[in-house]
């Protein structure tokens, strides 16, 4: 088999004889004029004796009559025949059970005369339909575990482990933004404003040390029970750490949100028995009712907390209502902005660096950049302070931007003195609006270009919150940025509501498990399944696992333990300005 062409006859040749089944030509009346070797080794016979042979000769007499009186006729009339089983005689005398397909073709623009003829084992075949019959199976079950593995984890995710109940995030997943006054929400009705109610345990610490831990969480399940059957739907009861829950529900009015507090306090009051004693159970409650639309769940939580913590100075087993500070919130803002717009321009924002170890040498591989305002009357200040309102106000752009040029001079620095440091990763951090601007991609570009480095050694670490908001857009700009070539992380992994299927969408190098389930590391069952579940994932699709906020050795031998490949916290080192980062660096790398 040759033309002028060569090589497309050369590759037809290998496949021919490398195919998986008999393959045969023979003219309309079955004598062969070409077989592969794949029916050679099957039957034993030789190339020469089978050249000019009759298929049909290597049959029993009963096949050949078939072969003659259906297969022959049938080619001549339609072409093709389909398979049908015959047995075909080897050199051995042996019959081999086989299935036999044809049709008839031709050189382009000729007649047809020469018939293809497709032979399988029949035992080969059984094997490979039983084969796919099982990994069929095996692929359904797969996507079965996924999607239950997916509902467990979204579920650990949003719900506390010992008790059952929603925790902040779940709270968080159900209630959003809260509504203004006088608007609706889900299950709520239109015209009550969302109160939360914050309940903290009183003297439950001295449960804890004289009945026990079990005891403790004996109690705190029963307390949420009762709290639970007492809140009517669509209101909702979390839990959100230790002795603290915290009550979602629509009220009229702050007078309503007090009667439900009181009315809270009654049930706590009945006895509960543990370990044979009766205890009585108080509680400090603090209420916050939403006072417009500006008002965010964690808004509400955290006047709700303050208004506690009043209540618990003024005596316990009572309840207190949030009343805000004589200011205005508007202008309170407008000053703010104004002072962090001034401190972007003088120079009063600083980078800090936290170093990442690798778990499995011990040994630095990477840092992690963390901005800092160096307030002229607060001191120095973590972004929790000033971020959002920077994203809010559209100064992340510039302030973003300055982030990286200092982070991407550090390493440039590093790499010309030969430091220790050089040929670390280096980590920066992107807001959902940096994600969406469409100058992202030309600034970065442009800053590894000015400092002429490497784009492998840069990983921008952007939130799960921030990628889900818009999936479909967010693909589209890690995909620009994956072909600079830099690292893409999703940082605060487990606080966002992601699928699996989106996880393995997004082209990212790394997943980072956030530090409020590294802190249950040893302490909460649930956080340890959480942060599994998380490891797992992440080698499930090929990236790395990475821990944040580590801060006790049991915490970072239990990582260990469970295959995590980096971490970072308190337990390494705090974040660290540039001198003290070379220093530190120095001993470490």
């Amino acid at each position: 088999m040759t033309d002028t062409a060569g090589q497309p006859v050369a590759n037809f040749e290998t496949l021919f004889h490398q195919a998986p089944c008999g393959y045969l030509i023979t003219d309309d009346a079955g004598r062969i004029s070409a077989v592969n070797d794949t029916f050679v080794r099957w039957t034993g016979y030789s190339r020469a004796k089978l050249f000019g042979t009759k298929l049909q000769s290597l049959m029993p007499v009963g096949d050949q009559i078939l072969y003659a009186t259906h297969c022959i006729p049938q080619l001549g009339i339609t072409g093709s025949v389909s398979e049908i089983a015959v047995d075909i005689i080897g050199s051995d005398g042996v019959r081999r059970p086989a299935l036999l397909s044809a049709s008839r073709f031709a050189a382009t623009g000729q007649e047809p005369d020469s018939v293809r003829v497709i032979i399988f084992s029949a035992h080969e075949r059984r094997l490979y339909e039983k084969e796919l019959v099982s990994a069929l199976r095996a692929a359904e079950e797969s996507d079965t575990r996924r999607a239950l593995a997916e509902q467990e984890l979204q579920r650990l995710a949003l719900h506390d482990a010992l008790t059952g109940l929603p925790n902040r995030a779940g709270l968080k997943a159900r209630f959003g933004a809260v509504p203004a006054v006088g608007a609706a929400t889900e299950g709520m009705s239109e015209g009550n404003p969302l109160a939360a109610l914050f309940i903290d345990l009183d003297h439950f610490k001295a449960v804890n040390d004289s009945l026990g831990h079990g005891a403790g969480d004996n109690l705190l399940v029963s307390v949420a029970g009762r709290l639970a059957a007492a809140v009517q739907a669509p209101g909702a009861v979390g839990r959100l750490s230790g002795d603290e829950f915290v009550v979602l529900d629509g009220v009229a009015g702050t007078e309503e949100a007090a009667a439900l507090a009181a009315r809270l306090l009654d049930v706590l009051a009945a006895p509960i028995h543990l370990e044979g004693i009766e205890i009585v159970t108080s509680a400090s409650i603090g209420i916050a009712v939403a006072r417009g639309g500006d008002d965010t769940v964690e808004d509400l939580i955290r006047r709700a907390d303050i208004a506690m913590y009043r209540a618990k100075e003024r005596g316990r087993n009572r309840w207190e209502l949030h009343r805000p500070a004589p200011s205005d919130p508007a202008v309170d803002r407008l000053r703010a902005l104004g002072e962090l717009r001034r401190g972007i321009g003088e120079g009063a924002l600083r980078v800090h660096y936290q170093p990442r170890i690798d778990l499995h040498t011990g040994r630095a591989s990477g840092v992690e950049a963390l901005v800092r305002w160096q307030h002229p009357t607060r001191g120095l200040l973590p972004p929790s302070e000033f971020i959002a309102m920077a994203e809010e106000s559209g100064l992340v752009r510039p302030l973003g931007a300055w982030v990286l040029d200092e982070t991407l001079k550090l390493a440039e620095s590093l790499r010309r003195d030969d430091h220790h440091g050089a040929g670390l990763e280096f980590a920066v951090n992107l807001s959902a609006r940096q994600l969406n601007d469409p100058g992202l991609v030309d600034m970065v570009e442009s800053a590894l270009e000015r400092r002429n480095m490497d784009p492998a050694l840069l990983l921008l670490e952007i939130t799960e919150t921030a990628l889900m908001s818009d999936p479909g857009a967010a693909v589209e700009s890690l995909t620009a940025l994956k072909d600079l070539g830099v690292g893409l992380a999703v940082d605060d992994f487990g606080t966002g509501y992601s699928s699996l299927t989106y996880l393995k969408k997004f082209p990212i190098n790394e997943l980072k498990i956030d530090r409020s389930f590294i802190m249950g590391l040893g302490l909460d069952t649930g956080d340890a399944a959480i942060v599994g579940s998380c490891i797992d994932l992440a080698h499930a699709v090929g990236i790395r696992a990475v821990a944040e906020g580590v801060e006790t050795s049991g915490q970072a031998q239990t990582l260990q333990d469970m295959g995590c490949d980096l971490a970072q916290g308190y337990l390494f080192a705090r974040p660290l300005p540039e001198p003290r980062l070379r220093e530190w660096l120095a001993s470490h790398t």
